[in-house]
């Protein structure tokens, strides 16, 4: 059983937080931009599994032994920064071209689908204010007199189901803008903005 008055409760909150601009917002959009919804699914695989194994960690209680060893945070956050500064710094470096052709993106991806993955992964696990937030909120809406096993599966079903809406919604809001600005020949610009947000998602992972 479950009580439909937390649950109705539950859905307008995290409908709200899930579409609040985030790290995991941005990296979906500039991905959007520079390879399409299509392949940026296996970067939200990856964040969908690290946002449930997160949810299910923060109400059993994992989480609070997580955050009271921060070395684990930092070591993420810096390995996965690293990596997206890296990415922005070539799209900001790839003078009028696009800086993941099209071409390749047809034939053979640059980036593979295991990096997407782990790169979606990466930064929903390593982001320690994900953490927080969902031990912040999940526990409100779990009634103690009812099963624990049907409130969490419902839930993390529900956290699911939202946040891929907005994955999807940011994900296609940077592909209308990449065939906006290819329409205009303007690749340079594309490439500088994907970069730009790439570079701000990196510094966040890293310094957030």
């Amino acid at each position: 059983m479950l009580n439909l008055t937390l649950l109705a409760a539950f859905v307008p909150t995290f409908l709200f937080v899930s579409f609040t601009p985030g790290m995991c917002m941005t990296l979906a959009m500039t991905l959007g931009i520079t390879i399409g919804v299509k392949r940026t699914l296996w970067m939200m695989l990856g964040e969908l599994i690290g946002v449930g194994l997160i949810a299910a960690a923060a109400v059993l209680g994992v989480a609070a032994l997580l955050l009271a060893a921060p070395w684990v945070f930092t070591t993420f956050r810096w390995l996965g920064g690293a990596y997206l500064v890296w990415l922005g710094v070539q799209m900001w470096r790839s003078k009028g071209k696009m800086a993941i052709p099209a071409d390749v993106l047809a034939t053979g991806p640059a980036i593979s689908r295991r990096a997407l993955f782990s790169q979606g992964f990466l930064t929903a696990i390593a982001n320690p204010k994900g953490w927080a937030f969902f031990m912040v909120l999940l526990p409100p809406f779990i009634d103690p007199s009812l099963a624990m096993a049907p409130q969490l599966s419902m839930l993390i079903a529900l956290i699911l189901l939202i946040e891929l809406s907005a994955l999807l919604a940011y994900a296609l809001g940077g592909s209308a803008l990449n065939s906006l600005l290819q329409k205009s020949s303007n690749v340079r610009l594309l490439n500088r903005i994907a970069g730009s947000l790439m570079l701000a998602v990196g510094c966040w992972l890293a310094l957030g």
